[in-house]
């Protein structure tokens, strides 16, 4: 009897591929309009709209949130809130998601959308930094999506995670940095060392599961045992 094991490669710049993408993005649910506009007006007028989560990505954090039902979400790095409305979607019809995000400056632009995407009353931003503000919750979060300052995504991680419920669920962004973790050490700057000590720091701990997504720059999902 052959012994048969299917090859299975990811890339981590898939998203180079066009062909690949747009077969992906053809065949996953439409971008729902508020997100698009959000999106648009992103790349029009905000610095590094890079830093958004898209269309294929924003779908898989529905996803998730839909499939962990959270009554509390706990986001850092809000941006211009793509991904806070993307996580809402799958709060509990009382849950909350709060979201800091240490530039104020956006929060003008972003409230607009939450409130046309009906999540003016669930979604509660905070500004400033979020190594401060993190002591302040008193809830335990369901689940938490970091993608915040990449120099601090371990002490972000270990900031919150008393805060995460048993089975509570932790997602990190941008994990891969652009490919820059594989650099030699001496072409390592401050932010892709900041993630190779966060990703070999939740991969050995023991207190959790870990899995990598090859989506877009990478996302660590993390459960709570």
């Amino acid at each position: 009897m052959l012994n048969y094991q299917p090859q299975i490669s990811f890339n981590a710049n898939m998203q180079t591929d066009k062909s690949l993408q747009n077969y992906i993005e053809q065949h996953t649910e439409a971008e729902d309009e508020v997100l698009k506009e959000l999106s648009r007006q992103t790349h029009l007028k905000v610095l590094r709209p890079r830093m958004l989560s898209e269309h294929i990505q924003g779908k898989i954090l529905t996803m998730l949130s839909r499939m962990i039902k959270p009554k509390y979400i706990l986001e850092l790095g809000t941006y211009t809130g793509y991904s806070a409305i993307c996580l809402a979607k799958g709060l509990q019809a009382n849950g909350v998601l709060h979201t800091i995000d240490i530039n104020d400056e956006l929060e003008g632009f972003a409230a607009p959308f939450i409130k046309k995407a009906g999540f003016e009353n669930q979604i509660v931003c905070h500004f400033g930094n979020a190594l401060n503000l993190i002591q302040a919750f008193d809830v335990l979060f369901d689940l938490v999506f970091i993608d915040a300052d990449k120099r601090e995504y371990l002490a972000y991680y270990q900031l919150v995670f008393d805060k995460v419920a048993s089975g509570g669920f932790i997602i990190a962004d941008n994990i891969f940095w652009d490919g820059n973790i594989l650099n030699s050490p001496e072409k390592q700057d401050e932010y892709t060392k900041g993630i190779l000590e966060f990703n070999a720091f939740v991969h050995n701990d023991t207190r959790v599961e870990n899995v990598i997504f090859p989506v877009r720059d990478g996302l660590m999902v993390l459960r709570k045992k």
